[in-house]
């Protein structure tokens, strides 16, 4: 990255964050992915909670984020640790926790010491014994070397300026044989200018997705092994009609050898 561009990422990241700590603190069914008044269940059940899902976890957790639940497709078994990028309010975190047991731990990170806050008091307040959140960058993951089984994110890593480094930081922190399970927005072809340059349009996940042929050689390229698409669908939450037929949902799931 060039000076120019290592600023215009800065820049974003703080946008980002600034944006995502106001969503903590205010309307809870405000969203870059969805219009104020929004019921969170019904953006919830859209991007593919059931409603099994959504009446397990504290209602403080759903934000009405996300294009996708990669936990019902991540298999987690009981005693895993399982690692959550971006974990926002913490619905993920929580329906995890259930599927790795009391054995198991979820640990959340986000850069947004509002969101880190938001969870944690959820969390106590429901008194969730086997999850953690902690206030961190993507970029920098702030765990051990192969310390976690299984990498969970939804809808986040489109954030991250730096795509590349997200992925070798999963791949650093995952035990060799441990996997990811992403959902996350990605382009058929490229994106209008005006769209790309557009703070808004990063926070609403829309200007930092790639394309998808891309996103998935960057996977590779961070070391992972087997790296495929388990579904995808249109995504059309609240984005002009210029870019629905740009904009795909895509659940990605890969190895750590």
């Amino acid at each position: 990255m060039g000076s120019k561009a290592k600023e215009q990422a800065k820049e974003v990241k703080e946008y980002v964050k600034k944006r995502y700590g106001e969503l903590a603190k205010g309307c809870q069914s405000c969203s870059p992915s969805c219009e104020c008044g929004t019921s969170t269940v019904d953006v919830g059940l859209k991007i593919g909670y059931s409603e099994e899902d959504l009446k397990s976890v504290p209602e403080a957790a759903n934000m009405g984020l996300g294009c996708g639940n990669p936990v019902v497709l991540a298999n987690l078994k009981e005693g895993e640790t399982v690692l959550d990028l971006g974990s926002g309010g913490g619905i993920d975190v929580f329906l995890a926790a259930k599927g790795v047991g009391q054995k198991g731990k979820v640990i959340g990170i986000d850069m947004a010491e509002e969101m880190v806050e938001r969870a944690r008091f959820t969390a106590k307040k429901y008194g969730y014994k086997n999850v953690e959140f902690r206030v961190g960058e993507m970029e920098n993951l702030p765990l051990m070397d192969s310390s976690v089984d299984v990498v969970i994110s939804n809808c986040v890593i489109n954030l991250a300026p730096d795509k590349d480094r997200v992925f070798r930081e999963a791949h650093r922190v995952l035990k060799h044989g441990g996997r990811i399970m992403i959902s996350d927005l990605v382009t058929k072809g490229e994106l209008p200018e005006n769209v790309k340059k557009s703070f808004e349009a990063w926070a609403a996940c829309i200007a930092g997705a790639m394309e998808k042929t891309s996103y998935l050689e960057t996977i590779q390229k961070s070391g992972f092994e087997n790296v495929r698409i388990v579904s995808e669908s249109t995504y059309d939450i609240d984005i002009s009609d210029e870019l629905k037929s740009k904009i795909t949902s895509v659940k990605v799931k890969a190895y750590k050898a």
